[in-house]
């Protein structure tokens, strides 16, 4: 994991009380289900200021939830074909999605989810994008996405342990 997206976590996250991390992806097409497995990860590690859905390809069924917890940063985790090594990561902003729209099968609700979200004052939102290797139908998550999920874990697990 490299040390920018660790330093990039760091300073985003500098000022966060509350904290929504929704994890993103499709559980039958591989790699596609990382952003859902990290979440899986971080259960039960995190203070209840804390909040971990696994939204799985649905993640504007969770605003209200979102909206109710009042949180002051929106992690949301996803797989993105972003032309990089399999297992590379991208902080990517609200205002950059427009960027990826032909990236991520998940834009058209990730917009509608932001946009949502810019409602809500004082949330700060972001993506943390991870290179997928394999999106084909199946339930196997790849050796690469696998060390990239126990890296984001112990970065997050990190970053908000004192939340």
């Amino acid at each position: 994991m490299p040390t920018d997206i660790y330093n990039q976590l760091k300073n985003w996250f500098s000022n966060a009380t509350r904290v929504v991390i929704a994890g993103i992806g499709n559980p039958i097409r591989n790699d596609d289900f990382i952003g859902t497995k990290v979440v899986q990860q971080l259960q039960n590690k995190l203070s209840n200021n804390v909040y971990l859905i696994e939204c799985e390809t649905v993640p504007e069924n969770y605003l209200l939830e979102i909206e109710t917890f009042n949180p002051s940063h929106v992690l949301l985790i996803d797989a993105a074909m972003l032309k990089l090594t399999p297992g590379e990561t991208r902080m990517v902003f609200p205002e950059q999605l427009e960027m990826f729209s032909t990236f991520t099968t998940h834009i058209l609700p990730l917009q509608m989810f932001n946009n949502y979200l810019k409602k809500l004052q004082n949330t700060k939102t972001a993506l943390l994008l991870i290179q997928p290797n394999n999106v084909e139908f199946g339930e196997n998550i790849s050796t690469e996405l696998k060390k990239t999920a126990d890296n984001i874990e112990n970065i997050l697990i990190k970053q908000l342990a004192n939340l």
